[in-house]
């Protein structure tokens, strides 16, 4: 995920309310995890977050299109063998 922020937000505050916004809906959608998952929790409270450069930008945009491309293919590949 590439986030685009300004300099004034904490980092660990976005993350928190991302996990905790995706948790919520993932947990209204599908109410059965709950009881799958180590005490209730969707995430572990871990994060890696790191700096990316005007430069380097657009590798990164890149490279998250081609793990996209990359996904969809093994779908397609995982449908024929089955």
């Amino acid at each position: 995920m590439l986030v685009d922020c300004r300099p004034q937000f904490f980092i660990s505050d976005m993350i928190k309310i991302m996990k905790g916004n995706l948790a919520r809906q993932m947990f209204l959608a599908h109410p059965e995890l709950k009881q799958e998952l180590w005490s209730g929790h969707l995430w572990n409270p871990s994060y890696c977050a790191v700096t990316v450069s005007d430069r380097s930008r657009e590798q990164v945009l890149a490279y998250i299109e081609s793990q996209k491309e990359n996904k969809s293919s093994r779908k397609r590949k995982s449908k024929r063998e089955n």
